[in-house]
């Protein structure tokens, strides 16, 4: 009798935990049919308990520990917090012919959606498993720089790892992104969005793995993270495809370190509106192509930005990557036209010829430069880019690769992509309104023939020197 007292005594505390676990709004996906073997296709488990936790109001999906769990694409909630417990994780099923939701809309030409999600509130996605994108399974062969991307046409199945669109009060915290085939993530139109304490670890030869993309978002906090991509780690910008969210303004980036074979930080290139109030503080970049990078090609301006307190660590790499090595680089020029597959959505509705927007009041603050290039500012006008200010910069020039030297890279825009000719700690080559204060140009020991004064003006005007 005392053990049957025992044995019900317990079931009923199971029970009652069960429930407890429904009431307080924990749904566990292995409850909703997720196997977690690895190789069978968990998404319509994952939706079905993301819909149940919705129904019943919001709560917390759990992504239990110890397992993968192998899923095609799904969609996020409102009041949902994805949870991915320790050493789980999501990883993209392989199979291209299930992603067929654009990840820019009507745009087809720029990959496919995993993860996604539009029009929500009060979304997070915490926890310290994995969103792992499988991207080596999208690739073709693996080249000596890069992995050759597939032939496509108008269609791209490249899945980009998690696109949120027009989300209120967004929380990423602690997970761990890797292998994404595309952007990882991606946030459009978004409002009050916190990114903290993640790590997106891309492989480095994955063209267009970019890390976080901040697109006609706004009140955007980055924060902590530690981020290894092909292209670009963290980029601001203003996509064309999605031109009815407005502007990107009002956001802080702190406390990140990032290595890109791209360009690191950048702001750019697709810009059709306006880029505001930015801060960088505190970070290191290294190893990368290029550092520090503003890099407008569309009609959209950039304005009030501040970097400060900040290591670069940059050196050459192939040309299948923009950038040559530049530290910081503050360029507007107008698009390259051309035959991408996208080409129909880098201009204006109806123009065959793009036009570069204004890029001014940009400010670099005690920041320090390891590269095997100088620092370059330019536009296609002399007014175009101006008033550029930088103190307590120190560039320390060093040779540390057998690729050619004395070469800065104004892709993409119309004309020739490359300007050669020798390398400078400052180059300013057609702006205006600069000033420096206690900057300083440090030549490595062996200083190639290619190497010339510390500051070269060309086309430029105002230039004030303390």
């Amino acid at each position: 009798m005392k053990t049957k007292n025992i044995l019900l005594a317990l079931l009923s505390i199971f029970f009652l935990g069960a429930c407890h676990s429904q009431q307080t709004g924990i749904y566990n996906i292995m409850d909703y049919g997720a196997t977690g073997d690895g190789k069978t296709d968990d998404a319509l488990a994952i939706q079905k308990a993301i819909n149940a936790c919705s129904e019943a109001g919001g709560g917390t999906v759990i992504v239990p520990s110890g397992r993968t769990f192998l899923c095609g694409p799904f969609k996020l909630a409102s009041h949902i917090e994805l949870h991915l417990a320790p050493n789980s994780r999501l990883l993209a099923n392989p199979d291209e012919s299930i992603y067929t939701e654009s990840a820019f809309g009507a745009n087809r030409g720029e990959g496919m959606m995993w993860i996604s999600g539009k029009d929500l509130k009060n979304v997070s996605i915490t926890g310290t498993g994995t969103l792992d994108g499988n991207g080596v399974a999208f690739m073709g062969k693996e080249l000596e720089d890069s992995y050759e991307l597939k032939p496509v046409t108008d269609f791209d199945p490249r899945p980009h790892l998690l696109t949120l669109t027009n989300v209120q009060k967004l929380v990423i915290r602690d997970i761990s992104v890797r292998n994404s085939a595309y952007w990882s993530v991606h946030l459009i139109g978004c409002r009050n969005a916190m990114i903290d304490g993640i790590t997106i670890l891309n492989d480095l030869k994955i063209r267009n793995g970019d890390g976080i993309d901040i697109d006609h978002s706004k009140d955007v906090r980055i924060s902590n993270c530690f981020i290894e991509s092909g292209d670009d780690c963290i980029c601001l910008k203003n996509r064309r495809e999605f031109e009815q969210y407005g502007s990107c303004e009002d956001v802080v980036v702190t406390n990140c370190t990032m290595t890109s074979r791209s360009c690191a930080v950048k702001i750019g290139s697709e810009n059709m509106d306006k880029i505001n109030n930015v801060l960088f503080n505190n970070c290191i970049i290294k190893d990368s192509n290029r550092g520090i990078g503003i890099q407008n090609r569309d009609e959209g301006t950039v304005t009030n930005v501040i970097f400060s307190n900040m290591i670069v660590d940059c050196r050459f790499f192939s040309d299948v990557w923009w950038g040559k090595a530049e530290p910081i680089y503050v360029t507007s020029y107008p698009r390259a036209v051309g035959n991408h597959k996208d080409a129909g959505w880098r201009f204006p509705k109806g123009a065959v010829k793009g036009a570069c927007g204004e890029v001014s009041r940009i400010y670099f603050q005690n920041i320090k430069c390891t590269s095997e290039n100088g620092i370059f500012v330019g536009g296609d006008t002399i007014d175009k880019v101006n008033r550029i200010y930088f103190d307590q910069v120190e560039v320390n020039l060093h040779k540390r690769t057998t690729f050619e030297g004395g070469i800065y890279d104004k892709r993409p825009c119309d004309g020739e992509g490359f300007l050669k000719g020798k390398t400078y700690g400052f180059f300013f080559h057609t702006a205006s309104d600069i000033q420096l204060e206690r900057c300083t140009v440090n030549w490595g020991d062996t200083r190639p023939d290619y190497a010339a004064e510390n500051i070269h003006l060309e086309n430029t005007a105002g230039v004030i020197q303390k």
